[in-house]
C-alpha cells in the first residue's frame, strides 16, 4: 500500500465525514422531528427551536457555527416546504424562535439571499423565493434537496447530469497527459481496493469523490472544473441505486482501474466508454439518459 493510501486510510477513520450513510438518511430535523414536538407558530413548524441553545454547547452543527447552523435550518426549511414560496422572513421572529442575535439572523439570510432561496427588498422585507430562483448548482442545496422530500428527484437529476458531465471529462483528460494526477487517480483506486477489502464504506467514498473531483480537474475545460464540486455533491448524498459508485463493491473498482489504464494510454475513447460502464444507470433516468456509444 502507498504511503498516501495508508495516511487517506487512517484519517478516513478516525474522523468525522459528513457523508451520508445507511440509516442516515432522515437525520436532519425537519425530516425527523415529531408534529407533538413542534411548538410555536405555523411559519416555524418543523423548526429547531433548541438551535441557539444547543449551538452555545457545541461547536456547531456538523462542525459549524451559530451562523452556520441557521442557515443549514432555514434552509432545510426551504427546500423541504415548511417555509413556501413569498413566505415572509421577519429578522425578529427568526431571532426569537432559534435564540440568535441580530446580526447572526442577518448574516444567515444574505447567505440564503446568494443562493437565490430568500429575497429581500426595501418597503417589501425578506421572502422565500420559489424554486424557479434558486441555485439548484448550490452544494448546499443540492444537499438540503437530496435529504428531504425531494430526495428522489434530486437523485435523478443528479445521475443525468453526471452522465452529461462525467463521460465527456473522462474522454478529455485522456489528452492530458499529467502524470502525476495519473499517479495521483491510480493512488485512490489502490485506497478504493484496500478499503473495500476491509469493509472500510468511507475510506472507499472518500478516494471514489476524490477521483471523480480530480478527473474532471484534469479535463482541461475550465467550465466543466467548476461542475467538479457538483459531482463531489451527488456522490456524497448517494443512497439510493442511482449510481455504482457509492458503495464497495469489484464492478466499481474494475471501471475505475480501466479508466486510469485508458488515461495512460491516451484512449479517450476507452476512458469515456469505461466512465459511462462505472456510472450505473438507475431504471428511471435509462429513458433519458443516450445508450454508451459505439467505437
Amino acid at each position: 500500500m502507498s504511503t498516501l493510501a495508508h495516511t487517506m486510510m487512517t484519517a478516513a477513520r478516525s474522523a468525522d465525514s459528513g457523508l451520508a450513510g445507511p440509516g442516515e438518511l432522515d437525520r436532519y430535523p425537519y425530516a425527523a422531528a415529531p408534529a407533538a414536538d413542534r411548538v410555536g407558530s405555523p411559519s416555524w413548524e418543523g423548526a429547531d427551536p433548541e438551535l441557539g441553545r444547543v449551538g452555545r454547547r457545541a461547536a456547531g452543527s456538523r462542525g459549524r457555527g451559530l451562523h452556520g447552523q441557521l442557515v443549514q435550518q432555514l434552509g432545510q426549511m426551504i427546500v423541504s416546504g415548511d417555509l413556501g414560496a413569498d413566505r415572509p422572513l421577519v429578522p425578529e421572529e427568526i431571532g426569537q424562535r432559534f435564540e440568535v442575535s441580530r446580526t447572526v439572523v442577518r448574516e444567515s439570510l444574505r447567505v440564503l439571499e446568494a443562493k437565490g432561496l430568500v429575497s429581500a427588498r426595501p418597503n417589501v422585507g425578506t421572502r422565500v423565493r420559489p424554486v424557479s430562483d434558486w441555485n439548484l448548482l448550490d452544494p448546499d442545496i443540492i444537499e438540503w434537496r437530496a435529504f428531504g422530500p425531494q430526495r428522489d428527484d434530486q437523485r435523478r437529476e443528479l445521475s443525468e447530469l453526471r452522465w452529461t458531465i462525467e463521460p465527456l471529462a473522462a474522454r478529455l483528460a485522456a489528452g492530458h497527459g499529467r502524470e502525476e494526477v495519473q499517479q495521483r487517480l491510480g493512488d485512490m483506486v489502490e485506497i478504493m481496493g484496500h478499503a473495500m477489502g476491509q469493509g472500510d464504506s468511507l475510506t472507499f467514498s472518500r478516494a471514489d469523490a476524490e477521483f471523480h473531483s480530480l478527473l474532471i480537474q484534469v479535463a482541461g475545460n475550465r467550465m466543466l472544473e467548476h461542475l467538479s464540486g457538483i459531482v463531489s455533491a451527488a456522490l456524497q448524498v448517494s443512497g439510493g441505486p442511482v449510481t455504482g459508485c457509492e458503495r464497495p463493491n469489484e464492478a466499481a473498482l474494475t471501471q475505475h482501474a480501466r479508466i486510469v489504464d485508458a488515461l495512460a494510454a491516451g484512449d479517450g475513447a476507452a476512458a469515456e466508454s469505461a466512465m459511462r460502464q462505472l456510472l450505473t444507470v438507475h431504471p428511471e433516468v435509462e429513458r433519458v439518459v443516450p445508450a454508451p456509444r459505439e467505437h
